[in-house]
C-alpha cells in the first residue's frame, strides 16, 4: 500500500509541474529547444560524485557518480529559460568492494549500474522561484558499463579492483521523469535567502517524490547566470517507492541479489558555490542516510563528494 501511494504522489507533483509549465509548452516543445539552441547562450557543465573524494580506500552504496549537461539559456526582463540535454552514469556497489561474489548478498548493496541521457527544461524567475521537469532513458545493468568504469577509475587512482560485479542486477531499459519545483523564496536579509522545493521522479528504475530547503548565505545571484560567491546548507528528505539500484529492473527476474528500500531517506548538504562568466564551481559534501531496509544507519549512511564544473563561453 505505501508504495503505491508514494508511486501516486510522485505522479501528482509530476503532473503539477507540467500544468504550470502550460499546456501549450509540449505542443511547442521541439520548437521552443531549436529556438534555445539557435539563440540561447549555452553552458558547459560536469557534475561528479564520489566518495573516493573523501581520501576513503573503500567504495561502497553509491560509489561514483558523472554526468555532462550541455545547455541552452535564453533571457528576458522576467525569468531564465534553460533547455538542455545530459549524459550520465551512476555505480553502486556492496559495502565492501573486496568481498568475494560468494559473500555479496543481503542486506548489503547489489552492484548496479545506471546509464542514462535525457531532456530537460528550467524556468528560473527573478524571485528566485524555479519548476524544473525532464525525462531519462537508458539501461541499468551490465548495459550500463559500471563494471568497465569502476575498474579503470581504480587503476587510475592505484584503489583495489572490486570483485563482485559478476553478480550485478539484470539488464533492463528504463525510463524516468523527473521534477522539481520551487514555488517561494524568503529573503530574511540582503545576504541570505532561504528555498524550499518540491521533486520527484517516476519510472522502472526511480520513484520517489520528496521535499527539501536551502540556505544560502554571501554574495547572492537571483538567477543562476549570475556571478555569486555563497556557501549553502541544503536539507532533503524523499519517500521512496521503488529503487531498481537495490530491487533490480520493475520487469527483470532472476536477479543474483536484491533488498528492499528504506521508505523515508534524508540527506544534508554542505558547500560553497562560487560563478564569474565564464566560469562556475561548486563543490559540497553530502551525509545521506541509510537507503537499505535491514542495515542499520551506523552501517548504511555514507558521505561522498559533489563537484560541478561549468563553463560559458
Amino acid at each position: 500500500m505505501f508504495p503505491s501511494l508514494l508511486k501516486a504522489a510522485a505522479g501528482i507533483l509530476l503532473a503539477a509541474v507540467c500544468m504550470q509549465a502550460g499546456a501549450d509548452t509540449f505542443g511547442n516543445l521541439a520548437d521552443d529547444f531549436k529556438k534555445a539552441v539557435a539563440e540561447g547562450k549555452t553552458t558547459h557543465l560536469v557534475d561528479i560524485d564520489n566518495d573516493s573524494l573523501l581520501l576513503k580506500k573503500d567504495d561502497g552504496f553509491y560509489t561514483s557518480g558523472f554526468r555532462y549537461t550541455q545547455q541552452y539559456a535564453l533571457r528576458d526582463a522576467a525569468q531564465l529559460t534553460i533547455f538542455g540535454w545530459r549524459i550520465g552514469q551512476e555505480l553502486y556497489t556492496a559495502s565492501n568492494i573486496n568481498l568475494p561474489p560468494a559473500l555479496v548478498g543481503p542486506p548489503d548493496h547489489p552492484y548496479a549500474g545506471w546509464l542514462y541521457g535525457g531532456i530537460f527544461k528550467e524556468t528560473h524567475r527573478s524571485d528566485g522561484t524555479y519548476r524544473k521537469f525532464g525525462i531519462d532513458i537508458g539501461c541499468l545493468g551490465p548495459c550500463a558499463g559500471g563494471e568497465w568504469t569502476q575498474n579503470n577509475l581504480h587503476k587510475l587512482i592505484s584503489q583495489p579492483q572490486p570483485q563482485a560485479w559478476s553478480k550485478q542486477v539484470k539488464n533492463e531499459a528504463g525510463a524516468v521523469l523527473h521534477a522539481d519545483i520551487a514555488p517561494v523564496r524568503w529573503t530574511p536579509g540582503s545576504s541570505i535567502d532561504i528555498t524550499p522545493n518540491l521533486h520527484g521522479r517516476f519510472g522502472n528504475i526511480f520513484t520517489d517524490a520528496g521535499a527539501g530547503m536551502t540556505l544560502r548565505a554571501g554574495w547572492l545571484n537571483q538567477l543562476p547566470d549570475q556571478s555569486t560567491l555563497h556557501g549553502y546548507v541544503r536539507v532533503d528528505g524523499r519517500a521512496v517507492a521503488y529503487d531498481a539500484s537495490l530491487q533490480g529492473g520493475y520487469f527483470s527476474k532472476d536477479n543474483p541479489h536484491t533488498v528492499k528500500p528504506k521508505r523515508l531517506v534524508g540527506e544534508i548538504e554542505l558547500g560553497l558555490a562560487w560563478s564569474d562568466a565564464p566560469f562556475a564551481v561548486t563543490a559540497s559534501v553530502i551525509r545521506r542516510s541509510n537507503e537499505i531496509s535491514g542495515l542499520s544507519n551506523a552501517i548504511g549512511a555514507q558521505n561522498f563528494v559533489r563537484l560541478q564544473f561549468s563553463y560559458t563561453p
